[in-house]
């Protein structure tokens, strides 16, 4: 009877798959047919979760890396007890539903990460692993394990194929995140056919060179070698496990299976029908579930209510013999920042000339102490990115420490910073040159789309790189990063600048920001005014009457607009200088806001940045002038290249006299 009630919760999950796929005319109902076997043994026998309190936060985490097969994530939440009704199954894939084509954190109830971008997961779930690491270390104390869960993830060939993938997967082996089990769906299928078209490699041995321990399921139709699979995993070994688990793609569709037309298209009504009759069903039903299975799976409910009281008598205890932590705890949880790092913000004078990088660091450094829940890294940049936090330890597969060092793995890192932030208690940052930005752009959307407060720390901003040249001079990336939506992209101009545009990131709580940061010294301008920088815009230097020329700027050019204000100044050319640090943040201020500071009277405008001039006209309207960056740079020294490219007083002054005429 139990082998019987298995194979019906089994097929009632396959069963939903095909029909919301075949509904819905558009989806992948192959893979979540093939990992239904491998989803029964995990979600009903080894995963900790209260499907009525899916934000129980010790509950383990279930990242389906392959986003692709999200009928199968619906059907598990549908049936195990979560606030997802059988109707939103059916609407799979339409407008309003709450079964998106790929699963949506904050969307669907139990979505713990978006997915969909093959790769993703992996290092999203590593990050998960990670954060519950360095919470366990800061918090557990003898006889009570208060954060105590796991990570565990759906894995596809597309996912190790991935170059994110495989690097999330090295981190994860370097950092021996034992607490981290991926179920590799070893089908050998992609879209345009059988794996071996492209791919070749031996994914265990090359898992193994990752430092991962490697189970092996022969079938992943196999109950008990799943069920040894998983105990096996939660074996401690100082180690992530990869469960290499062969299935068929489509199982057990009649001419369907093990074919590409499985993985991304309806089976057809045929097919759907001819497959329900080999499962002994009939084959004119649609989402139909047997009383049995129902019941079967429905009893997470009780076992998850079960965990989640038993976690919390735990603490209760916790909480008597250790009251600061767990209230220190629970404030971690709830992202709240309190107010003290706020007054150990630093202050910059007017004689403080130095990089905005360095600006950066001395800020978070500053704030660090207050902040405990802060940390981050670089990708192998940290003394040129200014992100190492002094005095706090590395962390590492032995010890757990504040600093990351996360290797020459931008993308990896990005993919990992969101999984850190999507489990919650932290807040987190990365860095690199911002050149290298477009190789973690995909991590940087994602986070924009889960609203996740990561902080990106770009330097090295412009051609004031220098002597580098064209290959690492950023100069269409600042405008690029711009046109992610509900990502904050700030360009500080000076140190005080730089204080403030910590602040914004830091206040941020519904999505990223990218701090963009220079490497060379700049003068101290903004000193009294910079506030201004959270408007997005503001009044620097007002001119001596009645405006008849603004001049806007950001980051580094700033200052070559406060001298060229000098000099038109000094013509009787009454100039106001306007900073705008970011654009995002000043079009979403009230009309008057923005009338104030660019008046619709004054027409005559120059905008001045050294990247694209794309987006400025935005600002300087039909009437105004751009100085800007529309080609790449030169190898020679950045006071060189600024002169040669036009970002000279000369060129900015005539510019504006043009204009003016």
């Amino acid at each position: 009877m139990t082998a019987q009630l298995d194979k019906l919760s089994i097929d009632t999950l396959r069963v939903l798959a095909m029909d919301g796929v075949q509904k819905a005319n558009s989806g992948h109902p192959g893979t979540p047919m093939a990992l239904s076997p491998a989803a029964y043994v995990l979600w009903t026998k080894f995963l900790k979760h209260n499907p009525k309190n899916p934000q129980w936060w010790d509950r383990d985490r279930f990242v389906l890396s392959c986003g692709h097969a999200s009928m199968l994530i619906y059907g598990l939440l549908h049936l195990t007890g979560y606030d997802l009704p059988l109707r939103e199954l059916a609407n799979f894939r339409q407008w309003g539903s709450k079964t998106p084509g790929h699963p949506e954190v904050g969307h669907t109830p139990g979505v713990e990460t978006t997915t969909g971008p093959l790769g993703q997961g992996i290092g999203n779930a590593a990050g998960m692993a990670i954060a519950e690491r360095f919470l366990a270390a800061k918090f557990n104390k003898p006889g009570h394990d208060i954060v105590n869960h796991r990570t565990f993830a759906f894995i596809s060939d597309g996912d190790v194929m991935e170059g994110v993938g495989m690097e999330g997967a090295a981190i994860a082996g370097h950092l021996g995140l034992e607490k981290l089990v991926c179920l590799w769906d070893d089908n050998h299928i992609t879209i345009e056919g059988d794996t071996h078209l492209a791919f070749t490699e031996d994914v265990p041995a090359r898992f193994t060179a990752l430092g991962w321990r490697v189970i092996t399921v022969a079938d992943g139709e196999d109950l008990g070698a799943l069920e040894r699979a998983f105990q096996d995993a939660l074996k401690p070994c100082g180690k992530p496990t990869l469960i290499a688990c062969r299935t068929i793609i489509g199982f057990p569709a009649p001419t369907r299976q093990g074919t590409a037309k499985a993985h991304g298209e309806p089976l057809g009504k045929d097919e759907v029908a001819a497959t329900k009759q080999i499962l002994g069903w009939d084959p004119e039903s649609q989402f139909h579930i047997p009383t049995e299975a129902a019941a079967n799976w429905g009893a997470c409910v009780a076992k998850g209510a079960e965990a989640e009281t038993k976690w919390r008598t735990q603490f209760q205890s916790y909480a008597a013999a250790h009251p600061l932590e767990a209230a220190e705890l629970e404030r971690w949880m709830k992202g709240d920042l309190g107010l003290d790092w706020l007054n150990a913000l630093p202050s910059f004078t007017a004689d403080d000339k130095m990089a905005t990088r360095e600006a950066s660091g001395k800020v978070l450094n500053a704030v660090a102490s207050h902040l405990p829940f802060l940390l981050g890294g670089s990708a192998d940049l940290a003394p040129s990115n200014n992100t190492h936090l002094k005095g706090e330890a590395s962390f590492s597969a032995r010890e757990v420490g504040r600093n990351f060092h996360w290797g020459v793995r931008e993308h990896g890192m990005g993919a990992c910073l969101n999984g850190m932030s999507l489990h919650g208690g932290l807040r987190v940052y990365g860095a690199t040159f911002l050149q290298f930005a477009d190789y973690m752009r995909s991590s940087i959307r994602l986070a924009a789309l889960m609203n996740q407060p990561v902080i990106y720390v770009f330097t090295h901003d412009s051609i004031g790189l220098g002597e580098d040249g064209p290959t690492h001079q950023p100069v269409e990336h600042v405008m690029s990063l711009r046109l992610i939506p509900n990502l904050q992209v700030l360009r500080p101009a000076d140190a005080q600048e730089t204080v403030e545009a910590w602040k914004a990131a830091l206040r941020k709580t519904d999505g990223p920001t990218a701090l963009i940061l220079t490497r060379q010294k700049l003068p101290s301008l903004s000193v009294g005014k910079a506030e201004g920088l959270q408007q997005g815009a503001y009044v620097l230097q007002e001119a001596s009457a009645e405006p008849k020329l603004i001049l806007l700027a950001t980051g580094s050019e700033v200052a070559l607009a406060a001298q060229a204000r000098t000099a038109l100044e000094a013509e009787g050319i009454p100039t106001r200088l306007v900073s705008m640090p970011c654009m995002e943040t000043f079009a979403a201020q009230p009309k008057s806001v923005r009338d104030a500071v660019l008046p619709p009277s004054v027409k005559a405008r120059v905008a001045i940045e050294a990247g694209r001039s794309l987006g400025w006209e935005r600002w300087t309207g039909d009437e105004g002038a751009i100085v800007g960056l529309d080609h790449f740079g030169a190898s020679a020294p950045a006071e060189i290249l600024f002169e040669k490219f036009g970002f000279s007083v000369a060129n900015v002054v005539a510019k504006a006299k043009l204009i003016l005429k």
